[in-house]
C-alpha cells in the first residue's frame, strides 16, 4: 500500500484557491518573481517523513539559473521531453509520456497561458509563477507553482528533459508534488492514478494471464481515440528494478505509446504481427532487447511504406 499525504480542499475556505492570473499580474506589477508561501522551498516540500537534524543537499534555483538559454519548452512538447530523475516516479511519467500524444488533453493539464520563460527571465513578462489543472476529488484544480527547482551541483534533481535547457516537465512534476504534499509523497504508485488525475476518465488493468482476447485490438483502438495506456512486470521479493534478459525492468511503469498490426512476409510466414512501442521513463540505455527492438532482423520482414507509416526511429 501506498500513503498519501492527500491535500484536502475546504471550498469554504478560499485561502486554498491560489488565483494564478492575481498573482502573476501582482508580481508583473511589483516586478517580482513569485515565491509560493504554501509549497516552500525548502525540505519541507520535499519530504513528509522527519529530515530534523539532516542538513539539506538541495539547493532550489529558478531555470534561469540552471541554464542561461532556459525555455518552458522547445520546440513543442513530445514524450522524450521527460526523464526520470531520483524520485520513483515512473508512474507518474510514464502517464506524462502518453499525455504529450494528445494535444487536447495536455493543453488542459498545461494551460498555453503560462509563461514561455524565453531564454531564462529575460522577457519584461516574467513572473516566475507556473499553473497546471489535475482531475480530484470530482473537479478540476487549478495548482499553482513558482519556478524554484530542486537542485544538487546546479542540476535537477528530479524530473528534467532530454533538452537540456527545456523546464515544462520539470515544474509539471512540481504542480504534482504539491498537490499530494510534497515530492516524496509520489514515490511508489500506479499509472492510472496519474492518468485519473491528467483526463478525469476512468481506469481499467488486466493481468496477461487473465487479458481477454481482444486486448491488442482494444488499445489499438484506444491509441486512436485518446486512451492512455501504461504496462508493467510485477516484482517479487527482491525483485524491484531487476532487469530481465529481455532488458525490461520488473516494477517499473511504461508508457504504451502506440499499437499498429502490420504486415510481415518472411520466407515461412506472411500476414499481421502486433506491435506495441513501449518508452521507459529512465530514457536511458535499458531497452527492450528481444525480438523486433533496435537491431532485430525482423525489420527486414517490413516494408519501408510500413516502417514510414509507424514512424519507425533507431536511438
Amino acid at each position: 500500500m501506498n500513503m498519501r499525504a492527500y491535500p484536502k480542499p475546504d471550498p469554504q475556505r478560499p485561502a486554498y484557491i491560489q488565483d494564478y492570473y492575481k498573482l502573476r499580474t501582482d508580481c508583473l506589477r511589483t516586478a517580482t518573481l513569485f515565491e509560493d508561501p504554501e509549497f516552500p522551498a525548502d525540505d519541507s516540500s520535499l519530504h513528509f517523513s522527519s529530515t530534523s537534524g539532516r542538513p539539506s543537499q538541495y539547493k532550489w534555483l529558478r531555470p534561469h539559473e540552471i541554464s542561461p538559454d532556459a525555455v518552458f519548452d522547445a520546440d513543442g512538447f513530445s514524450r522524450f521531453d521527460i526523464q526520470q530523475g531520483l524520485l520513483g516516479d515512473c508512474w507518474l511519467l510514464a502517464a506524462a509520456a502518453n499525455l504529450t500524444t494528445f494535444p487536447v488533453l495536455f493543453s488542459r493539464v498545461v494551460p498555453d497561458d503560462n509563461d514561455r520563460i524565453q531564454g531564462g527571465r529575460k522577457g519584461v513578462d516574467y513572473a516566475g509563477i507556473f499553473h497546471f489543472r489535475f482531475w480530484r476529488f470530482g473537479h478540476w484544480y487549478d495548482v499553482v507553482v513558482d519556478d524554484r527547482l530542486p537542485t544538487i551541483r546546479g542540476q535537477l534533481v528530479y524530473i528534467k528533459s532530454s533538452t537540456k535547457h527545456e523546464f515544462w516537465s520539470a515544474l509539471l512534476e512540481k504542480a504534482y508534488a504539491k498537490l499530494f504534499g510534497s515530492y516524496e509523497a509520489l514515490s511508489g504508485g500506479s499509472a492510472s492514478e496519474a492518468m485519473e488525475d491528467f483526463t478525469g476518465g476512468l481506469t481499467e488493468g488486466y493481468e496477461m494471464k487473465d487479458a481477454p482476447d481482444t486486448l491488442f485490438e482494444m488499445i489499438e483502438k484506444g491509441c486512436n481515440n485518446y486512451a492512455m495506456f501504461a504496462c508493467s512486470i510485477e516484482a517479487g521479493a527482491g525483485e524491484m528494478e531487476q532487469v530481465t534478459p529481455q532488458g525490461l525492468v520488473k516494477g517499473h511503469a511504461y508508457s504504451i505509446t502506440k499499437a499498429q498490426a502490420v504486415d510481415i512476409e518472411t520466407p515461412r510466414v506472411k500476414g499481421k504481427i502486433q506491435l506495441l512501442r513501449l518508452r521507459n521513463p529512465w530514457g536511458n540505455e535499458n531497452e527492450w532487447n528481444g525480438a523486433w527492438s533496435d537491431k532485430s532482423p525482423e525489420w527486414r520482414f517490413i516494408s519501408e511504406d510500413t516502417k514510414r507509416s509507424i514512424g519507425l526511429t533507431f536511438e
